[in-house]
């Protein structure tokens, strides 16, 4: 009924708390021919973003990425129905995460108000399969998550920008 990538996008946020592969599994799911480069994914994937910025103290970029979520979910509360999730609860709690930036709390765990009880068991299942326990407001996860971009191979993209100018170099001349 939901789309693999989405059942895992909430697996790895209820899960492991490992937003940035949120963001990865969400964003490659959206590009894809059946994500058709619907907003809902865009705004799912800008709370996961605010939320990896917030773990990590970037409370500028944390608060920006939930407003941009907020603005962007509220043309698509039905199909944050649709996606087995409460919209209101949805949009209360960036609003609260957005409150505690500007008070400078700290960050804490939180879960997204999932209301369909056949996708939570589903995002269990996928929890169990990888030995996580699904939302559980457990210690900080290693450094490897926090800082994930930080301390992942980009050789490859960096390769591919400096192709891209290359050619954009050849093609100026």
């Amino acid at each position: 009924m939901y789309p693999y990538s989405y059942i895992l996008f909430l697996s790895y946020f209820h899960g492991n708390r490992d937003y940035f592969e949120c963001h990865e599994v969400l964003e490659d799911y959206w590009k894809s021919p059946e994500g058709h480069s619907e907003r809902i994914w865009v705004g799912l994937i800008q709370t996961a973003v605010g939320f990896y910025h917030y773990r990590r103290e970037n409370l500028t970029g944390a608060k920006k990425m939930f407003e941009k979520s907020i603005n962007t979910l509220k043309l698509e509360q039905d199909a944050i129905k649709k996606l087995g999730l409460d919209a209101e609860r949805y949009f209360n709690l960036l609003d609260v995460q957005i409150k505690k930036i500007e008070r400078n709390d700290p960050y804490e765990s939180v879960n997204l108000p999932i209301v369909d009880h056949e996708l939570l068991a589903e995002c269990k299942k996928v929890c169990r399969e990888h030995n996580w326990t699904f939302a559980e407001a457990a210690a900080l996860p290693p450094a490897e998550i926090i800082h994930k971009h930080k301390m992942r191979d980009r050789t490859e993209v960096e390769e591919s920008r400096k192709e891209a100018i290359k050619r954009k170099r050849k093609r100026s001349f």
